[in-house]
């Protein structure tokens, strides 16, 4: 948990600090429309960036996972194997392999790029599941790695940060103009901006979690096409009869095999579709459905 927190803050921090130092650099003045805009931009991406470049160290850190180098045992020799195999099949490189210590049944992926990323499973998924179910659940996170999911939606929550800092601020100049503040700049700026950010970082969360169930469905198509639909059904099935609350950090807890559950509003902040949904929609897709693609998992 501490952990957790220090590499949080730590890692804000870092994004802070290179961001002044940038605009001081550039002498960006943040009043003028376009220097919001340039501030928004750094503030908006630079946390996505650097959490995607950071994100293999982070998840190694904050799960405590083993990386797979020389294979120890039979049980690593296969998941190694299993995942050289489906990498291969998939077109990108061989990620790193690694075994995490949790009773829930889960697996993640993370990384910067298709060929450079992590592929973790916990020590409740090797010892719940059968090898079929298993192979299913690395090839669904290997899709995640071969459709470049980290990388999109990486970009994707830099022009959402962007969108909401420059939103907040601009309705904020308004609102305090209204009020009578004649530069926009009174305490009806500030307290506008702290709601403001918050109630539009919720919309914007709204919508990276929609477009995060959306490709939780297309790594589902990948795992089958990788190792077989009934094997990415009952892999599913699984996690359905024995689900619980996932431990994965906030980095890469929306790349893991398993999602939490929600209705009504906190169902639209969930980062994957009801395991329901998800086994209907590998019973009704078609025969060619998830076939690999050119090195993409489709």
């Amino acid at each position: 948990m501490f952990k957790r927190l220090f590499l949080f803050l730590a890692t804000n921090l870092a994004v802070l600090a290179l961001v002044s130092i940038v605009m001081s650099l550039l002498g960006v003045n943040p009043r003028s429309f376009g220097g919001l805009l340039v501030m928004a931009a750094l503030f908006g991406f630079g946390g996505s960036i650097v959490s995607l470049l950071m994100s293999k160290w982070i998840a190694k850190r904050t799960t405590g996972a083993h990386v797979i180098e020389q294979p120890r045992n039979e049980v690593e020799q296969w998941l190694h194997a299993t995942v050289r195999r489906q990498a291969e099949a998939a077109g990108i490189g061989m990620p790193e392999v690694a075994i995490y210590d949790a009773p829930e049944i889960n697996a993640f992926a993370t990384g910067a790029n298709r060929n450079n990323a992590l592929v973790a499973v916990s020590t409740g998924l090797l010892r719940s599941m059968d090898r079929d179910e298993a192979e299913a659940v690395l090839a669904h996170e290997v899709s995640h790695v071969a459709n470049g999911d980290m990388v999109t939606m990486a970009l994707l929550q830099g022009v959402l940060n962007t969108f909401v800092i420059v939103l907040s601020r601009l309705v904020g100049r308004a609102i305090d103009g209204y009020l009578g503040n004649r530069d926009g700049y009174g305490i009806g700026y500030y307290l506008s901006v702290f709601v403001l950010d918050m109630v539009f970082g919720l919309f914007a969360s709204m919508i990276a979690m929609w477009f995060s169930r959306h490709r939780e469905f297309r790594a589902d198509a990948g795992g089958a096409a990788l190792a077989g639909r009934p094997k990415m059904i009952a892999a599913l099935e699984r996690l359905s009869r024995t689900y619980g609350e996932s431990s994965l950090p906030k980095q890469v807890a929306a790349f893991g095999i398993s999602g939490g559950v929600g209705h009504g509003l906190r169902r639209l902040l969930m980062s994957h579709p009801p395991l329901e949904e998800r086994i209907a929609a590998l019973r009704n897709a078609q025969p060619d459905g998830g076939r690999v693609r050119q090195g993409v998992v489709a």
